[in-house]
Order: C-alpha cells, then sequence, then structure tokens
C-alpha cells in the first residue's frame, strides 16, 4: 500500500509542490514518507547503479503515438538530462550525498555515440560514472575507445539495438544474451575488467534456461567482467525471483541491482540467494519518478497511476490516488521491508546495499585505468 499519505492530511502547514521530472512532482506525501521511512535508516551516502541520463538533443525521431500506447515506459521514458538529474537526486534523497552510474537511452531512436560522448563528459565532470551504450556490431577497437574514456567503467548492451524496428521494441525480446552482447566485445571487456549491467531477454525473464545457460557461460569464459544482472533479472513478482535466482546463489562473481522492483518478496528472495554484499542498489531514475504503486496477479503486475496515460485505464479511487508516492519510494520501501524480514538491521549491510559494494566494484575498475580516472575513483557524491 502507499506510504505517508494519512499523514500528510494531519499537517497544519502544506508545501507547495516542487517541480521534478516529466510531469510528476515533490509533494508534502513524498516529505512525509522520507521523513517517516527513509531519513533515519538510509545511509549518508548512496550510490544508484541504474540510472538513466541523457540531452534530449540527441533524440533522431520522435516517439510515436503507437509506441506510446504499446508500451507503458514509452510514456514516461522522457529524457532528463545531468543537471535535471542532479537536481532530482537533491530532492528526493535530502541530506545525503548522491553518486551514481549513468547511463543513456539504449535505443536506435537516439545518437548513441554523441551521447555516449556527451554523458562521458558529464559524469566526469559529477564524479559520476558512466557505461557507455553500445551495438553488438561495433569493433573490439571501437569498444575499447569506449573504455578508455574518464569516467567510463563499463558497458550497457541491450537487446533493442540488435536491429532498428520502428514497430514495436521487443522484435529481438526472444534473442540470445550473445546476439546482443556478443564474445567479441566480451573479450574486450573481461581484458579491461569491465562492468557490464546486462538486462536479460525472453519473455520468462531470467529463469529462462537459456539465459541461466549462457550466464554460466559468460561467467565461465570471462571472469573479469563485472557482471550485473539489472532489475534482479527481471523478477517484478515473486513467482519470478522464485524460479530463477536461486540459481545464482553459488556464484559470488554475479552482481544484481534492484533497480524498478517494487515488491518486498522479490527483494527478500534475492537477499536470500545473494547476501547484502552482492545486491546493488539502483532507481531505473527517470521512470521511478512516476507517481504510484503496483500491484501483482500471479506472474503479471499493473502499474497504477494518478496521470491519464494510455496504459492507465482502471484508476483508484481519487482518495487514494492522492496517497500516492514515488514508484522509487516505493521501491524503497520494500527493500527495507525484505531486510526488516530477514533481520538485516545492522548499519553496515544496508550501508553495503546503497553504497559499499558499488563504490568497491567501481575502485577496482578505476585502479586498472589512467590515473586521470583515480582522480574521481571515490568522489561519488555530487559537488
Amino acid at each position: 500500500m502507499p506510504h505517508g499519505g494519512a499523514r500528510e492530511e494531519n499537517w497544519t502547514h502544506r508545501m507547495k509542490p516542487t517541480p521534478l521530472y516529466h510531469v510528476w512532482d515533490y509533494r508534502d506525501a513524498d516529505r512525509a514518507f522520507w521523513r517517516d521511512q527513509m531519513e533515519a535508516w538510509l545511509p549518508p551516502k548512496i550510490i544508484d547503479a541504474h540510472t538513466h541520463v541523457m540531452d534530449p538533443r540527441f533524440r533522431l525521431r520522435p516517439m510515436t503515438e503507437s509506441m506510446r500506447r504499446q508500451y507503458w515506459v514509452n510514456e514516461v521514458f522522457e529524457c532528463i538530462d545531468a543537471d535535471t538529474a542532479q537536481r532530482c537526486h537533491r530532492t528526493v534523497f535530502p541530506g545525503r550525498q548522491v553518486g551514481c552510474i549513468a547511463f543513456g537511452f539504449p535505443d536506435l531512436d537516439f545518437d548513441l555515440d554523441g551521447g555516449n560522448a556527451w554523458l562521458a563528459e558529464q559524469c566526469a565532470r559529477r564524479g559520476w560514472h558512466n557505461l557507455a551504450v553500445i551495438r553488438p556490431q561495433w569493433s573490439q577497437a571501437a569498444i575499447a575507445r569506449l573504455l578508455d574514456q574518464p569516467g567510463v567503467i563499463g558497458l550497457k548492451p541491450y537487446y533493442a539495438l540488435i536491429s532498428e524496428n520502428r514497430e514495436t521494441r521487443d522484435a529481438h525480446l526472444e534473442s540470445g544474451i550473445f546476439d546482443f552482447l556478443p564474445h567479441h566485445v566480451l573479450e574486450v571487456a573481461n581484458a579491461r575488467g569491465a562492468w557490464v549491467t546486462l538486462h536479460v531477454p525472453k519473455a520468462a525473464r531470467l529463469g529462462h534456461p537459456d539465459n541461466l545457460r549462457e550466464i554460466a557461460e559468460l561467467r565461465r569464459r570471462y571472469p573479469n567482467v563485472i557482471l550485473v544482472i539489472a532489475h534482479l533479472g527481471r523478477s517484478y513478482t515473486e513467482a519470478h525471483a522464485r524460479e530463477a535466482l536461486p540459481a545464482l546463489a553459488d556464484d559470488p562473481g554475479i552482481y544484481c541491482d534492484t533497480s524498478a522492483v517494487l515488491n518486498p518478496a522479490s527483494h527478500r528472495i534475492a537477499l536470500e540467494c545473494l547476501g547484502p554484499k552482492r545486491v546493488l542498489y539502483g532507481s531505473d531514475n527517470p521512470i521511478c519518478y512516476m507517481r504510484g504503486r503496483r500491484q501483482y496477479d500471479g506472474r503479471a503486475y499493473i502499474n497504477r497511476t494518478s496521470y491519464p496515460f494510455h496504459f492507465n485505464r482502471t484508476r483508484e479511487a481519487p482518495e487514494i490516488e492522492a496517497q500516492y508516492t514515488l514508484f522509487m519510494y516505493e521501491d524503497l520501501h520494500a527493500i527495507k521491508q525484505a531486510c526488516a524480514d530477514l533481520g538485516l538491521t545492522a548499519p553496515e549491510d544496508i550501508q553495503a546495499i546503497f553504497h559499499d559494494n558499488a563504490a568497491r566494484l567501481i575502485d577496482g575498475i578505476i585502479r586498472k585505468k589512467a590515473p586521470v580516472d583515480r582522480r574521481i575513483a571515490h568522489a561519488d557524491s555530487c559537488p
């Protein structure tokens, strides 16, 4: 259920909403949530290991109305530039030092080369770190040049980057991992000890036997790659988490990020299987600045929000919608609930998930890079 809204009604003085991103703002319900649920629990430093940042000028083609209707993310995934992302960090994490591992939008409607160069420079200036969005057709020399840039610690592949399809984002959904993260790219990543954030393919998500087999092969052949599986392997429901995450338990070199997972059961299973030293906080922002909540029906979920998007066809009562907070806050609450369920109350465990795990991995990568990168190895807070 949403959090903080009931207390909002009892406040004598209301603060004016603060513009956040796209159609969303930051309201009293969010301030109450932060005060009551997060302020005393979250560590003083946070690294968001999965966030998208891109200047809108690198979009080559506009989003079509048919694609907005096809997939809910297309309605909320508007570009957020670095200045806006930094301002939003300060708004949603008041009093915290927030750094991030940022990458652009993995979509062929964007200028990937221009966007990668721009974001690398923005990250280097802010003490952030960057994953370069890549296509599987790019040469080893091109991949190496990307990894040579200051602040670039790894790569962000995605199956939609195999080839363009303006009708659907899922033309390559059933591809194999090595179709969009090919061996010649992995050879370079392995030689550099680079970070790779992997969004697994298949409608069946992480638990598909081909995914588990190819992840095991990737780990066997490329053991120096820092492999971070995004969205807990797209385990948004408890059923998907339970059938997939135990298969990763015995390999200490596989990490998962928490991005866009709002289900406390999924987080609990991840922490049971991987432990707090192999789970990294990620927001998947700007998507999760959306206001609302997620509900589940077996292996399916539905997103509830207070904005009249195409996908939001079945609205909840106005008094319920008035209590909505941000998706990213619902995600944080789910992680907190999972930690409480498992007795993970030690500050070092919470700090590991939200900062130390990512900081440790970043430090190991930076040590192998040029001296210019060492100067920002520990600069994981916004200036």
